[in-house]
């Protein structure tokens, strides 16, 4: 179970460095503007120093995530490093998760691109709470 964990949290970091590479620095193209439903080049522009922040809090989850498998794959069952890693991993992917629900609620427009953020951050932390409580 451990391993599977660390496999989603990780997936789910890549999913979000992902993310903040359209937000932060492919945003006024219409490829990447399209995807995120914006109507006009004129409002991507009008967008995007919101989208460039709202990048780095996506590159700052998967950052956490990133480093939260690395503890818990170095470091021992019940060590400091464990439990940071696990504790980063959990408040890392569970905000992520949460992030795809407000997503999810905002329209039905949005329920394929919430799918697609939620899936890896719920799996890692369905599979790390299987891990820790056995």
């Amino acid at each position: 179970m451990i391993l599977v964990s660390l496999l989603f949290a990780f997936l789910a970091g890549a999913l979000h460095v992902f993310i903040f590479t359209m937000e932060s620095f492919t945003w006024t193209r219409p490829a990447t503007w399209k995807r995120f439903g914006i109507a006009s080049q004129a409002d991507a522009e009008t967008t995007r120093s919101l989208a460039y922040n709202q990048g780095f809090y996506n590159l700052f989850l998967a950052m956490g995530a990133f480093i939260g498998v690395g503890l818990v794959a170095l470091g021992g069952a019940g060590t400091v490093q464990n439990v940071a890693g696990w504790t980063l991993i959990f408040s890392c992917c569970g905000s992520m998760l949460l992030a795809a629900a407000v997503l999810a609620l905002t329209g039905r427009k949005y329920l394929r691109a919430a799918a697609t953020q939620g899936t890896t951050p719920l799996l890692a932390v369905v599979f790390g709470l299987l891990a820790v409580l056995q």
